[in-house]
């Protein structure tokens, strides 16, 4: 049931908990009302009603109060079964002359599925004392969810700093803005044209990365060099990037051409698809049309070929403002010993 929502039913979302209490006083609800919560229905507080399969009824808090705490009684009961047979599992493995070599942590470990992923990365920040930096490239999913603020918050509660940088598609995005002001604490954002692919760096001692397309695999470094490395070039393209997050700056437009039309230009005279551009901006192919649509515009141009022309001889490429490194430094925390 938790596997499902980023919620289980004793955190039950407000827009949930909202049309539940609709749905007592009412007697029913439509089943159509319940698309943007069906923790609802999988919770079991939501039943078909035999007269009308349009509706759903409510289950009595009464009725459904025993039950949830029923099942949750069950999953610990499962869960308590699952480590006695893991004990059991281990006890003669324990008592084995193992060389100590055996037991220490790999440098490198994979991880496989999405639970497991997020498992590993929380149990790492909630060791965590530092900081945590992250690249955040575009997926055309939600990036957050009410469990990440959590652990969020609760790492910036302990004095860490948290350093993320996003894709210029998402300077304007509610639900990142609203993110960020909910969170208390030196949390920062900031935005490039292209980014890496999804990187976590936990107070530079472990990082993650995706080992599959899917982003099902994900490999946990904790290798020294590896991890520094991979800091490092966070720390770079942290100074090349545009304030976005508590203060954000928006860069200039030259001769009528905007950053995000300068930026789809070089990628244009590189030959490039519009469905290659818009994934590497981190946006859909018709908005990538659309901008291409409006350089074509501003500067005149009626062919694709004449476009690579005027871009080469418009000089606009020449002129791609570099932000001052010093202005945006990136400082990382102080560190003890």
């Amino acid at each position: 049931m938790a596997d499902v929502h980023p919620h289980g039913a004793e955190r039950l979302c407000e827009a949930g908990m909202s049309l539940y209490v609709r749905a007592l006083r009412e007697g029913h609800i439509s089943a159509d009302e319940t698309a943007a919560t069906p923790c609802l229905i999988d919770f079991g507080l939501l039943q078909p009603d035999l007269e009308d399969v349009r509706r759903l009824r409510p289950l009595a808090p009464a009725v459904a109060l025993p039950r949830l705490l029923r099942e949750s009684s069950e999953d610990i009961a499962r869960r308590r079964q699952s480590e006695a047979r893991l004990a059991e599992l281990f006890e003669p493995l324990m008592r084995a002359d193992i060389p100590d070599t055996a037991t220490d942590t790999p440098m490198i470990g994979i991880l496989s599925g999405f639970d497991r992923i997020n498992l590993v990365i929380a149990q790492t920040l909630a060791d965590a004392s530092s900081e945590l930096l992250a690249i955040q490239p575009y997926s055309g999913r939600p990036i957050t969810t009410l469990t990440a603020l959590e652990r969020d918050q609760a790492l910036l509660d302990r004095g860490a700093c948290i350093r993320t940088l996003y894709q210029h598609t998402f300077r304007h995005s509610p639900a990142i803005r609203a993110r960020y002001e909910q969170l208390r604490g030196d949390a920062e954002a900031r935005t490039l044209d292209e980014v890496t692919d999804r990187l976590i760096v936990v107070d530079r001692t472990v990082a993650f990365i995706p080992a599959s397309k899917d982003r099902t695999l994900a490999l946990e470094v904790r290798h020294p060099v590896l991890v520094n490395y991979l800091a490092t070039t966070f720390d770079r393209l942290w100074r090349l990037a545009t304030p976005m997050y508590p203060e954000a700056v928006q860069p200039p437009s030259r001769n009528g051409i905007t950053p995000r039309q300068q930026a789809i230009a070089a990628l244009l005279v590189e030959g490039h698809t519009d469905a290659v551009i818009a994934a590497r901006l981190g946006m859909n192919v018709r908005t990538a049309r659309v901008h291409i649509a409006k350089l074509a515009a501003t500067l005149g141009s009626e062919s694709r070929a004449q476009l690579g022309y005027l871009i080469g001889q418009s000089g606009i490429l020449e002129h791609k403002q570099e932000p001052d490194p010093e202005s945006n430094q990136a400082q990382p925390p102080a560190r003890e010993g």
